[in-house]
Formats: C-alpha cells, sequence, structure tokens
C-alpha cells in the first residue's frame, strides 16, 4: 500500500472512531430518556384506576368517568409510542455503532464551490445539533449516486428537481466493529473485491440485507416509482428476491407518511421462504410487510367447506406419472383451467346466471325448512333483472334476515323451547334474573314475575338457537357453491372447449362429489363465487409483490388482480424455473396481458451471483439460451457427477460426500430429490446417522446444517452446498426446470449422483463437471 493509501486509511479510520462515539452518546442519550418514559408507562399501568375517578350513578357522572378513563387510555398509549418509537431508534443505532456505513462518494454538485463527502450506511445519522447529515441513509436520492454511476458526470433526482454534477471519488468500505477490514475505491457501481467479500462466506438460514452491494440494475428495482407493473426477469441467483426486500424497504422510506407495512403484501412460493426473508427489512430498521402464500390464501376462503389439494401435491400428482387412469385428462385439465379461456367460459356462465339457473340451498332450523330453495330462487328472479347479481344477493339476504327475525319471535312459543328451558342450569337461571333486574323489570308486587322470567328465557334460548342460522344467511351459505360449479361443466358452451372435455367434466364431478377441489380449480371456484356473491377486494394494499411469478397461471394473475384492484405490482420469476409448468405444457408466462395493467416495465437481471462461475457454467447449459446468463467471477471446483451403478448403493455414497463437505467447513447442506417421496426415502435411510432434517411441503423454518429437500422446495433458496441425491431419476424433458432449479441452489460446490444415465446431462460439455 502506499504511503497516501496508508494516510487516507488512517483518515478514514479516525473518522469511524469518531463516528462511533458520537452514536456512542447518542445511544446513552437515548436509553436514558428510554429507561424513564418506561417508568412512566409502568407507573401508569399500576396506578390507572388510582387516578379514573369512577361514579356511573348519573348520566353526567357516567360521562365524567368515560373522559377519566379515555385520558388516562391516551396518556399510557402515547408513552407506549413513544417507548416503541426509541426503542426503534435504539436499534438502528447499535447496527450502525459496529458498521456506520459501507460507502463515500465526493460529488461536486453543479454550481458549487467545493465537492461534499457523502458517508452512506443503512440509516441517517445526524451531527449533534441535528443540523448535518454524517450518514445518508441508502434510500435516500442523494444515495442513488453510489449505486448508478462510475466516478465522472452523474445526477440523481429529489422530489423537487434534478441535481447534476460530478462524482469526484468513489470508495467502498468493509467495517466491522469499528475497524476498516477493508477499503478500495471504484471506478464501477459495485467493486467486485466487496462482491467477492460477500459472496464468499457461508450461506445463513435467513437471507441477508447487503445494500452495500446492491448493483445498478437492481438499483432499478429499488427506487422504480412509475411504474405500475414492474416485472423483474431474472436468471438464478440473480438477486431478484433481495432486490424486492430492498424496494419493500425503499418504498417505507420514501412514503414513509403514506404507505405502512401493513400496506404491502408479498406472495411467497412457501411458508419456509417466509421464515427466510423475515429478517431483511427488520435488519434495514422497518417493520415486515403482511406475507402469505397463495395456498394460505385459497385456504382461508375454501378450506371451511372442501378438502383443498395444495399446488405441492399437485406438482407430486405429475411428477408420479402416468398410474393414474385420469392422468392424461388431469393434465389437459390443468392446462385448460390454467389459462384465460377458461375464465371467458365462467364468465359466459355467470352472465347466462343473472336470468336463471342460480342454485340455493333451503334455510333449515331443527331440520325443518324455513324457507325452501324454491322460495329463494323464485323472490331472487323476482326482483329487477337490471341489477347486477351481488346486488340482487344482497338483497335475497336483507329479506331472510328479516322473515328469520319474525320467524325467531314465533319460535319461542314452540313446545321444544319450554322442554329446553327445564334443563337449563343455574348459571343461566341466574343470568336470566340479573338482567330483569338490570331492566328494572323484576317486580316484587306482581305476580308475573315466573311469566317474564320464562318469556326472556325463551326469547335467550331461541336467539342462541337460531344463531348460527343467522350466521349461515349473512355468509351466503344458502347459495350452494358447489352445484353451482358442477353446473358450469354441464351444457353447451360457447368457448373452444379442450378435446378431453369429457374427462376435464368427470374428473372435477368426482372430486367435487368426494368433497374435494382440485389445485387447479380452487382459483376458478373462488372466481365464480365472486362474481355471484361479490368481489373480495382488499383496498388496503398499496403494493403487491409475487416472487416465483413464474408458477402462476394466467387465471391466477387475472384473479389477484380483482383481489387488489388499486394495487401497483411487482412480479420477481424465471422462466427457466418455472417447475409447476412441468409436463403440462400449461399457459405459465409472466402474463403481463392477464393483469390488464398497462404501464409497466420490465427489467431483465441476466448476471448471476450465487453460485461459483464454474456452477454457473455447468448450470447454463442445461437450458436454452443458458449462454445469456453472466456468472460472476468467482472460483470454485467443478461439479461432480458420481455414478453408482445402483440406488442401493446411493446412500453411502452421499453419507463419504457429507463428510467431505463438512470438513470443508460448509454450514448448510442440501440433499436435494426429486419427490417427497424420495426425500423421505432418503431421510430413512441416512437421515439419522447424518443428523438430517427432513423439509417438507408443511415446514416453516429453514435451520443450519444438513436439509433433506424436494427439488420444488427448495425454490428462492442457496445453500453453501448442494448433493442431487439421484440426478436419473430426472428422465422427463419437461422436468429439466426443475433440475435446473435443483443445481442452481448451490453457491460453492454442486454434487451429483445418480444409479444409471443422466439424459439431462446429455448437452452438458463433459469438461465442465468431474466424473467418477
Amino acid at each position: 500500500m502506499s504511503a497516501q493509501k496508508q494516510n487516507e486509511l488512517q483518515e478514514e479510520q479516525s473518522r469511524v472512531k469518531w463516528i462511533a462515539e458520537l452514536i456512542g452518546r447518542k445511544k446513552n442519550t437515548l436509553e436514558k430518556h428510554a429507561g424513564k418514559i418506561e417508568s412512566e408507562a409502568l407507573e401508569i399501568r399500576r396506578t390507572f384506576w388510582e387516578d379514573v375517578t369512577v361514579n356511573v350513578d348519573e348520566p353526567d357522572d357516567l360521562a365524567e368517568t368515560y373522559t377519566s378513563i379515555k385520558q388516562q387510555a391516551e396518556l399510557l398509549s402515547e408513552r407506549e409510542r413513544s417507548q416503541n418509537t426509541l426503542d426503534k431508534q435504539l436499534k438502528t443505532l447499535e447496527r450502525l455503532e459496529h458498521s456506520p456505513y459501507f460507502g463515500r462518494i465526493d460529488f461536486h454538485e453543479e454550481g458549487e464551490e467545493a465537492a461534499q463527502s457523502i458517508y452512506i450506511g443503512i440509516a441517517s445519522f445526524l451531527d449533534e445539533n441535528d443540523e448535518d447529515f454524517l450518514i445518508y441513509d441508502w434510500r435516500a436520492p442523494i444515495s442513488s449516486l453510489y449505486y448508478d454511476y462510475p466516478p465522472g458526470p452523474a445526477q440523481y433526482e429529489t422530489s423537487l428537481e434534478k441535481v447534476t454534477g460530478q462524482i469526484e471519488l468513489k470508495r467502498q468500505f468493509v467495517i466491522r466493529e469499528a475497524e476498516i477490514k477493508a477499503m478500495f475505491d471504484t471506478g464501477v457501481t459495485i467493486g467486485d473485491e466487496m462482491l467477492q467479500e460477500v459472496l464468499g462466506n457461508n450461506a445463513d438460514t435467513q437471507m441477508k440485507s447487503i445494500v452495500a452491494t446492491i448493483q445498478k440494475e437492481q438499483n432499478q428495482i429499488i427506487r422504480n416509482e412509475k411504474s405500475n407493473l414492474l416485472i423483474v426477469k431474472g436468471v438464478a441467483g440473480s438477486g431478484k428476491t433481495s432486490a424486492a426486500m430492498q424496494r419493500v424497504a425503499y418504498l417505507l422510506y420514501r412514503y414513509r407518511n403514506i404507505i405502512k407495512s401493513e400496506n404491502i403484501m408479498l406472495f411467497s412460493p412457501n411458508p419456509m421462504f417466509n421464515s427466510y426473508v423475515s429478517t431483511v427489512l427488520p435488519e434495514l430498521g422497518e417493520e415486515n410487510m403482511q406475507q402469505a402464500t397463495f395456498q394460505e390464501y385459497l385456504l382461508s376462503r375454501l378450506g371451511r367447506d372442501f378438502e383443498l389439494e395444495d399446488v405441492f401435491s399437485q406438482m407430486e400428482y405429475l411428477l408420479s406419472g402416468s398410474n393414474d387412469s385420469h392422468y392424461d385428462a388431469r393434465l389437459e385439465s390443468i392446462r385448460f383451467k390454467s389459462g384465460l379461456q377458461f375464465k371467458k367460459l365462467i364468465d359466459n356462465y355467470a352472465a347466462r346466471l343473472s336470468s336463471g339457473g342460480l342454485i340455493f340451498k333451503n334455510v333449515t332450523f331443527r331440520k325443518n325448512i324455513l324457507f325452501s330453495k324454491e322460495e329463494l330462487y323464485d323472490y331472487f328472479y323476482s326482483l329487477d333483472p337490471a341489477l347486477p347479481i351481488p346486488n340482487r344477493i344482497q338483497l335475497l339476504k336483507e329479506h331472510l334476515l328479516k322473515e328469520l327475525k319474525k320467524r325467531a319471535r314465533l319460535e319461542e312459543k314452540a313446545e321444544w323451547v319450554e322442554e329446553e328451558i327445564q334443563f337449563l342450569d343455574k348459571e343461566e337461571f341466574l343470568d336470566a334474573y340479573k338482567y330483569l333486574q338490570d331492566k328494572k323489570r323484576f317486580n316484587e308486587e306482581t305476580f308475573d314475575d315466573f311469566e317474564r322470567e320464562q318469556k326472556f328465557l325463551s326469547r335467550v334460548l331461541v336467539t342462541q338457537k337460531f344463531k348460527s342460522v343467522f350466521n349461515g344467511v349473512k355468509r351466503l351459505r344458502f347459495i350452494d357453491r358447489k352445484a353451482l360449479y358442477s353446473q358450469l361443466f354441464v351444457g353447451e358452451h360457447s368457448v373452444d372447449l379442450p378435446g378431453n372435455w369429457e374427462g376435464i367434466k368427470a374428473l372435477t364431478l368426482e372430486e367435487l362429489r368426494k368433497g374435494h377441489i382440485l389445485y387447479e380449480d380452487a382459483t376458478p371456484f373462488l372466481y365464480l363465487q365472486d362474481l355471484v356473491e361479490g368481489r373480495k377486494s382488499n383496498t388496503g394494499i398499496r403494493h403487491v409483490f409475487i416472487d416465483e411469478a413464474q408458477d402462476y397461471t394466467p387465471f391466477q394473475f387475472a384473479f389477484i388482480r380483482q383481489l387488489f384492484p388499486y394495487s401497483k405490482m411487482t412480479l420477481l420469476g424465471d422462466m427457466n424455473q418455472a417447475v409447476y409448468s412441468g409436463p403440462t405444457g400449461s399457459e405459465t408466462v409472466l402474463a403481463e396481458d392477464a393483469l390488464g395493467i398497462e404501464e409497466k416495465e420490465v427489467i431483465t437481471l441476466s448476471r448471476t451471483y450465487r453460485s461459483t462461475r464454474q456452477i454457473v457454467e455447468f448450470t447454463s447449459q442445461l437450458i436454452e439460451e443458458g449462454y445469456k446468463i453472466q456468472p460472476f467471477n468467482r472460483n470454485g471446483s467443478k461439479p461432480r457427477f458420481t455414478l453408482v451403478g445402483e440406488s442401493g448403493k446411493l446412500a453411502d455414497a452421499v453419507q463419504k460426500s457429507l463428510k467431505r463437505l463438512k470438513a470443508d467447513g460448509h454450514k448448510t447442506i442440501a440433499i436435494i430429490c426429486r419427490t417427497s417421496n424420495e426425500s423421505r426415502q432418503a431421510y430413512e435411510e441416512i437421515g439419522s446417522e447424518i443428523q438430517a432434517r427432513l423439509i417438507e411441503k408443511g415446514t416453516i423454518a429453514y435451520e443450519k446444517g444438513i436439509s433433506i429437500i424436494p427439488a420444488y422446495l427448495a425454490k428462492g433458496i442457496e445453500f453453501d452446498a448442494v448433493i442431487i441425491y439421484n440426478a436419473s431419476s430426472y428422465r422427463d424433458e419437461g422436468e429439466r426446470k426443475l433440475f435446473y432449479t435443483a443445481c442452481t441452489r448451490a453457491m460453492h460446490e454442486l454434487h451429483l449422483f445418480g444409479d444409471g444415465d443422466v439424459p439431462l446431462l446429455a448437452g452438458v460439455d463433459p469438461e465442465l463437471y468431474v466424473r467418477h
């Protein structure tokens, strides 16, 4: 290192030390203040009722009591809010104290005399007078210079103006425990040195927020504010998901007075993925947004009435082969029900229902019909036909609720009521007595107290028994949803039907009779339900993020758009990892047209950072147009393929490989299998001996160590080393993307085993891997 560089390093280290001391002092001040507020909150809780005037004798006294309680509650709430804010600030300072920033740019703004040194970290930090920024938040407008420009002409935009100038210096730091471990000046967006330092580390059980290494193309994703639909097509390991998480953090910062974390929704691929990304936003000082899998949403709507197949079970069925007599019909069913043609068929069907064909259920009480399905049908179609179906359904509901109240009153005089009153327990009698006293309806000078009590008990009992009937009507359970969807498959249709429509119809109706809904039917079923009952739109969500978007069908996209009609959307996907299209050849695209959003932008990420160059060169030859993938120049060993000759020897070979990988210091190792059955088999053979963890579709947490996991559940997650348990089992060309997805989970080492030939390796250059 030159003398000049040594001096610069010492100056930068002095600044880091000075900043750390300032942060320490600020921390101490806040901790004292936080302690004081916490004590005040505890005292308010302890003395809450002592400081409240309680008097309910007169109306004026009651109002005074209410005001007194309200004041105390507001005082306590204000203290708790202040405490939460201070806790959040302290956590941010804690992170800054150890690593205050990661970048510096010297920016000479046009018209100014001298350049300004801008230091960039995960949060802003001001001087002791709260006047000048000593550290800028990475999301601040000026910080975009660091990500978007090399030294030279540069510009950034604020909400008011565009600022132009020159970047005279661009410097990067690796700071640990307030010590500069590495410092380098760079002429590109993010220097390879820093990426090498970060990417060479072991994988963790949770995704890290590495804002120091955001690339220019990722920054375009993060700071995009104009597009109503942002589509990110990124190769495996290109940083799609981390860019999405950082985009959420940016939106929460940029629109902090408008958008809160509860206004953002993420649809993730599986429950374990939710755990994997759960620490990213808290690391950036933000609360996690709403998160769910699409399956969880479907279950919340359908799970009570049906046994709902999940996407993973559908995948297992497709991978099982054609042993089932319904297999071919099922493939065609999935293809057709995934597309917009099926949506059109349902739209046409719903339009016909406006004039006839709705199917209702009897409204019953104690096995007696209160309102027959024929009565409901006649009343519904007696309403103004110009009204939309959902509006008429609401009018029918209101009519039923009104009539139910009359029926409930009449039922109070029924014989069964008097009989059941005889069996009420002591507590229920005491409740009735107290109620009569409170209402001043118990009069010692009259002889009708027993009669009053009986009348009251009758009303209580009938109300209780009718509660489920009222709730059923409020939830529109008088509509026969299953019969309505079944009827869709009967009769003539004006759209082009698939060749095996009869097979599809028979399969669908058979499953519905059993109370099952196949995964491909779940979204269409809900779509039809919403056309009849009214759409369940969520207007509180401002931004929707969909990860692994290539696995959603056009029908599902159209449905999601109806759920969130006013939201901006960010879709992240890679068609090379469209594993759920598999052998169905279904219409799985990043279906912009299905969403119907015109203002859109597509950003393509073709550079991959996850795997070593050797792994990327190998996996790129597994797919079409793999030559477009650009590996980051991080070296490692070539992938290894071991032919064991017979399946019985797989477990032994895998265990030997595991010993070497563990000895090399790898912390997260995945044994990736083709199916869940293969995963369970591998676990039974070697799981106890190697202390492995079996990952199944219900697993919600990703932990360090050895995981045995089906390929489709490994999507979106990375591991230090990956073992493909039996590469020979991927024989169908339709499973190429599944095989590619499994192999691209590896960061540092990839080992493949097989008990026979591997057809999917036929097109791979033998020089790119080691064969044993």
